[in-house]
Protein backbone atom coordinates (compact mmCIF):
# COMPACT_ATOMS: atom_id res chain seq x y z
CA UNK A 1 0.00 0.00 0.00
CA UNK A 2 2.88 2.37 0.76
CA UNK A 3 4.26 1.80 -2.76
CA UNK A 4 0.88 2.68 -4.28
CA UNK A 5 0.77 5.87 -2.20
CA UNK A 6 4.31 6.76 -3.28
CA UNK A 7 3.41 6.37 -6.96
CA UNK A 8 0.19 8.34 -6.43
CA UNK A 9 2.09 11.15 -4.69
CA UNK A 10 4.63 11.35 -7.52
CA UNK A 11 1.87 11.37 -10.13
CA UNK A 12 0.02 14.04 -8.18
CA UNK A 13 3.11 16.25 -8.32
CA UNK A 14 3.21 15.76 -12.09
CA UNK A 15 -0.46 16.76 -12.37
CA UNK A 16 0.20 19.90 -10.33
CA UNK A 17 3.31 20.78 -12.31
CA UNK A 18 1.43 20.32 -15.59
CA UNK A 19 -1.50 22.37 -14.20
CA UNK A 20 -3.86 19.50 -15.08
CA UNK A 21 -5.63 19.65 -11.74
CA UNK A 22 -6.33 23.36 -12.10
CA UNK A 23 -7.28 23.12 -15.77
CA UNK A 24 -9.72 20.25 -15.17
CA UNK A 25 -11.30 22.06 -12.22
CA UNK A 26 -11.64 25.30 -14.17
CA UNK A 27 -13.21 23.50 -17.13
CA UNK A 28 -15.73 21.78 -14.86
CA UNK A 29 -16.65 25.03 -13.08
CA UNK A 30 -17.08 27.04 -16.28
CA UNK A 31 -19.14 24.45 -18.15
CA UNK A 32 -21.22 23.39 -15.13
CA UNK A 33 -22.12 26.97 -14.20
CA UNK A 34 -22.86 27.98 -17.80
CA UNK A 35 -25.02 24.93 -18.51
CA UNK A 36 -26.76 25.16 -15.15
CA UNK A 37 -27.76 28.79 -15.73
CA UNK A 38 -28.69 28.22 -19.37
CA UNK A 39 -30.91 25.28 -18.49
CA UNK A 40 -32.72 26.95 -15.60
CA UNK A 41 -35.46 28.57 -17.69
CA UNK A 42 -38.03 25.72 -17.61
CA UNK A 43 -38.19 25.40 -13.81
CA UNK A 44 -41.61 27.02 -13.51
CA UNK A 45 -43.05 25.10 -16.45
CA UNK A 46 -41.87 21.73 -15.11
CA UNK A 47 -42.81 22.43 -11.51
CA UNK A 48 -39.38 21.56 -10.08
CA UNK A 49 -36.76 23.65 -8.29
CA UNK A 50 -33.79 25.17 -10.08
CA UNK A 51 -31.27 22.74 -8.59
CA UNK A 52 -33.17 19.77 -10.04
CA UNK A 53 -33.03 21.24 -13.55
CA UNK A 54 -29.37 22.14 -13.02
CA UNK A 55 -28.53 18.58 -11.96
CA UNK A 56 -30.27 17.24 -15.08
CA UNK A 57 -28.21 19.64 -17.23
CA UNK A 58 -24.99 18.77 -15.41
CA UNK A 59 -25.67 15.05 -15.84
CA UNK A 60 -25.77 15.54 -19.61
CA UNK A 61 -22.57 17.59 -19.39
CA UNK A 62 -20.82 14.93 -17.32
CA UNK A 63 -21.57 12.16 -19.84
CA UNK A 64 -19.47 14.01 -22.42
CA UNK A 65 -16.92 15.90 -20.34
CA UNK A 66 -15.88 13.48 -17.58
CA UNK A 67 -14.77 10.68 -19.98
CA UNK A 68 -12.89 13.23 -22.09
CA UNK A 69 -11.01 14.68 -19.10
CA UNK A 70 -10.25 11.20 -17.77
CA UNK A 71 -8.81 10.06 -21.10
CA UNK A 72 -6.78 13.26 -21.50
CA UNK A 73 -5.21 12.61 -18.10
CA UNK A 74 -4.52 8.90 -18.60
CA UNK A 75 -3.76 8.25 -22.28
CA UNK A 76 0.01 8.70 -21.90
CA UNK A 77 0.41 6.96 -18.54
CA UNK A 78 2.40 4.14 -20.16
CA UNK A 79 3.07 5.27 -23.73
CA UNK A 80 4.23 8.69 -22.55
CA UNK A 81 6.74 7.18 -20.14
CA UNK A 82 8.04 4.99 -22.97
CA UNK A 83 8.38 7.98 -25.30
CA UNK A 84 10.37 9.86 -22.66
CA UNK A 85 12.61 6.85 -22.05
CA UNK A 86 11.49 6.65 -18.43
CA UNK A 87 9.50 3.41 -18.55
CA UNK A 88 12.53 1.22 -17.85
CA UNK A 89 13.43 3.36 -14.83
CA UNK A 90 9.88 3.21 -13.47
CA UNK A 91 9.76 -0.57 -13.86
CA UNK A 92 13.02 -0.85 -11.92
CA UNK A 93 11.30 0.55 -8.82
CA UNK A 94 10.33 -1.94 -6.07
CA UNK A 95 6.68 -1.83 -7.15
CA UNK A 96 4.74 -4.24 -9.33
CA UNK A 97 3.14 -3.10 -12.56
CA UNK A 98 -0.28 -3.40 -10.94
CA UNK A 99 0.86 -1.14 -8.08
CA UNK A 100 2.21 1.40 -10.58
CA UNK A 101 -1.14 1.51 -12.38
CA UNK A 102 -3.06 1.68 -9.11
CA UNK A 103 -0.90 4.56 -7.89
CA UNK A 104 -1.33 6.50 -11.11
CA UNK A 105 -5.04 5.71 -11.09
CA UNK A 106 -5.45 6.93 -7.52
CA UNK A 107 -3.85 10.28 -8.39
CA UNK A 108 -5.89 10.73 -11.56
CA UNK A 109 -9.20 9.76 -9.93
CA UNK A 110 -8.55 12.09 -6.98
CA UNK A 111 -7.82 14.93 -9.43
CA UNK A 112 -11.07 14.20 -11.26
CA UNK A 113 -12.94 13.97 -7.96
CA UNK A 114 -11.70 17.43 -6.95
CA UNK A 115 -12.73 18.85 -10.33
CA UNK A 116 -16.19 17.24 -10.12
CA UNK A 117 -16.91 18.26 -6.53
CA UNK A 118 -15.74 21.85 -7.05
CA UNK A 119 -17.38 22.26 -10.47
CA UNK A 120 -20.73 20.73 -9.58
CA UNK A 121 -20.61 22.22 -6.09
CA UNK A 122 -20.17 25.78 -7.38
CA UNK A 123 -22.89 25.33 -10.01
CA UNK A 124 -25.21 23.71 -7.47
CA UNK A 125 -24.57 26.48 -4.96
CA UNK A 126 -25.50 29.11 -7.53
CA UNK A 127 -28.67 27.19 -8.42
CA UNK A 128 -29.65 26.95 -4.74
CA UNK A 129 -29.02 30.67 -4.22
CA UNK A 130 -31.07 31.66 -7.26
CA UNK A 131 -33.90 29.15 -7.21
CA UNK A 132 -33.87 27.14 -4.01
CA UNK A 133 -33.58 23.40 -3.47
CA UNK A 134 -35.26 20.55 -1.67
CA UNK A 135 -33.86 17.46 0.06
CA UNK A 136 -34.35 15.32 -3.07
CA UNK A 137 -32.49 17.72 -5.33
CA UNK A 138 -29.62 18.04 -2.83
CA UNK A 139 -29.41 14.25 -2.69
CA UNK A 140 -29.43 14.15 -6.50
CA UNK A 141 -26.50 16.59 -6.56
CA UNK A 142 -24.52 14.41 -4.15
CA UNK A 143 -25.33 11.33 -6.22
CA UNK A 144 -24.15 13.15 -9.36
CA UNK A 145 -20.80 13.95 -7.74
CA UNK A 146 -20.27 10.37 -6.55
CA UNK A 147 -21.26 8.72 -9.83
CA UNK A 148 -19.17 11.21 -11.82
CA UNK A 149 -16.12 10.01 -9.91
CA UNK A 150 -17.03 6.42 -10.78
CA UNK A 151 -17.47 7.35 -14.44
CA UNK A 152 -14.08 9.06 -14.37
CA UNK A 153 -12.50 5.93 -12.87
CA UNK A 154 -13.93 3.87 -15.74
CA UNK A 155 -12.31 6.01 -18.40
CA UNK A 156 -9.05 6.43 -16.48
CA UNK A 157 -8.73 2.64 -16.52
CA UNK A 158 -9.67 2.46 -20.20
CA UNK A 159 -7.15 5.22 -20.92
CA UNK A 160 -4.45 3.09 -19.31
CA UNK A 161 -5.51 0.20 -21.51
CA UNK A 162 -5.15 2.34 -24.64
CA UNK A 163 -1.79 3.63 -23.39
CA UNK A 164 -0.46 0.13 -22.72
CA UNK A 165 -1.59 -1.12 -26.13
CA UNK A 166 -0.26 1.85 -28.12
CA UNK A 167 3.28 2.12 -29.38
CA UNK A 168 3.54 5.87 -28.78
CA UNK A 169 1.75 8.78 -27.13
CA UNK A 170 0.36 9.87 -30.49
CA UNK A 171 -1.12 6.43 -31.10
CA UNK A 172 -2.51 6.35 -27.55
CA UNK A 173 -4.15 9.75 -28.12
CA UNK A 174 -5.75 8.48 -31.32
CA UNK A 175 -7.01 5.30 -29.66
CA UNK A 176 -8.39 7.30 -26.73
CA UNK A 177 -10.19 9.71 -29.05
CA UNK A 178 -11.73 6.77 -30.91
CA UNK A 179 -12.72 5.16 -27.60
CA UNK A 180 -14.45 8.37 -26.45
CA UNK A 181 -16.25 8.68 -29.78
CA UNK A 182 -17.50 5.08 -29.65
CA UNK A 183 -18.67 5.04 -26.03
CA UNK A 184 -20.12 8.55 -25.83
CA UNK A 185 -21.46 9.21 -29.35
CA UNK A 186 -21.53 6.30 -31.78
CA UNK A 187 -22.81 3.67 -29.34
CA UNK A 188 -26.09 5.48 -28.73
CA UNK A 189 -26.48 6.32 -32.41
CA UNK A 190 -26.07 2.65 -33.28
CA UNK A 191 -28.63 1.64 -30.67
CA UNK A 192 -31.07 4.26 -31.93
CA UNK A 193 -30.73 3.02 -35.50
CA UNK A 194 -31.27 -0.57 -34.35
CA UNK A 195 -34.37 0.39 -32.37
CA UNK A 196 -35.80 2.25 -35.38
CA UNK A 197 -35.28 -0.81 -37.57
CA UNK A 198 -36.62 -3.20 -34.92
CA UNK A 199 -39.74 -1.17 -34.16
CA UNK A 200 -41.64 -2.68 -31.24
CA UNK A 201 -39.97 -6.05 -31.66
CA UNK A 202 -38.19 -8.29 -29.19
CA UNK A 203 -34.93 -6.33 -29.44
CA UNK A 204 -36.55 -3.06 -28.37
CA UNK A 205 -38.48 -4.63 -25.51
CA UNK A 206 -35.96 -7.11 -24.07
CA UNK A 207 -32.46 -6.66 -25.48
CA UNK A 208 -32.15 -2.89 -25.92
CA UNK A 209 -32.33 -1.92 -22.20
CA UNK A 210 -29.52 -4.34 -21.30
CA UNK A 211 -27.32 -3.36 -24.23
CA UNK A 212 -27.81 0.28 -23.27
CA UNK A 213 -26.89 -0.18 -19.61
CA UNK A 214 -23.79 -2.15 -20.64
CA UNK A 215 -22.30 1.17 -21.77
CA UNK A 216 -20.86 2.96 -18.69
CA UNK A 217 -21.88 6.38 -20.04
CA UNK A 218 -25.51 5.27 -20.40
CA UNK A 219 -25.39 3.47 -17.04
CA UNK A 220 -24.24 6.75 -15.47
CA UNK A 221 -27.11 8.64 -17.08
CA UNK A 222 -29.69 6.05 -16.01
CA UNK A 223 -28.39 5.82 -12.44
CA UNK A 224 -28.71 9.57 -11.99
CA UNK A 225 -31.95 10.24 -13.84
CA UNK A 226 -34.10 7.12 -13.94
CA UNK A 227 -34.21 6.77 -10.15
CA UNK A 228 -35.42 10.34 -9.54
CA UNK A 229 -38.85 11.31 -10.87
CA UNK A 230 -38.20 15.06 -10.84
CA UNK A 231 -34.88 14.62 -12.63
CA UNK A 232 -36.50 12.33 -15.18
CA UNK A 233 -39.14 15.00 -15.88
CA UNK A 234 -36.50 17.73 -16.19
CA UNK A 235 -34.35 15.59 -18.50
CA UNK A 236 -37.26 14.28 -20.58
CA UNK A 237 -36.43 10.66 -19.66
CA UNK A 238 -39.57 9.58 -17.80
CA UNK A 239 -39.78 5.79 -17.80
CA UNK A 240 -36.23 5.38 -19.16
CA UNK A 241 -35.28 2.72 -16.63
CA UNK A 242 -38.61 0.95 -16.26
CA UNK A 243 -37.45 -2.12 -18.22
CA UNK A 244 -34.41 -2.67 -15.99
CA UNK A 245 -34.00 -3.72 -12.35
CA UNK A 246 -32.79 -0.99 -10.00
CA UNK A 247 -29.38 -2.66 -9.58
CA UNK A 248 -28.52 -2.79 -13.30
CA UNK A 249 -27.03 0.70 -13.76
CA UNK A 250 -25.07 0.73 -10.46
CA UNK A 251 -23.70 -2.75 -11.20
CA UNK A 252 -22.52 -1.70 -14.65
CA UNK A 253 -20.79 1.43 -13.36
CA UNK A 254 -19.13 -0.51 -10.52
CA UNK A 255 -17.96 -3.40 -12.72
CA UNK A 256 -16.42 -1.27 -15.48
CA UNK A 257 -13.53 0.25 -13.43
CA UNK A 258 -12.51 -3.20 -12.22
CA UNK A 259 -12.74 -4.68 -15.71
CA UNK A 260 -10.89 -1.74 -17.26
CA UNK A 261 -8.06 -1.94 -14.74
CA UNK A 262 -7.77 -5.71 -15.16
CA UNK A 263 -7.48 -5.33 -18.94
CA UNK A 264 -4.98 -2.46 -18.56
CA UNK A 265 -2.88 -4.52 -16.16
CA UNK A 266 -2.88 -7.49 -18.55
CA UNK A 267 -1.76 -5.25 -21.43
CA UNK A 268 0.88 -3.54 -19.27
CA UNK A 269 2.30 -6.90 -18.18
CA UNK A 270 3.15 -7.66 -21.81
CA UNK A 271 4.70 -4.24 -22.40
CA UNK A 272 8.49 -4.15 -22.65
CA UNK A 273 10.44 -0.95 -21.84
Amino acid sequence: MSRIRAVAYAEGLVLRRNRWLYVATLIMVVFAVALSLAGSAPTGTLGVDMLTVSVASMTTLAVYLIPLLALLMSFDAVAGEADRGALGLILSYPASRAEILLGKGLAHVVALAIACVVGFGVAGGIAVALGGAGPDSLMALGNLMATSILLGAVFVALGYLMSALAGSSAAAAGLSAALWLVFVVLYDLGLLATVVMSGDGAFTRWVFPWVMVANPADAFRLWNIAGNEDLAIAAGMVGAGDSLPAWAAPASLLIWPVLGFWLARAAFQRREP
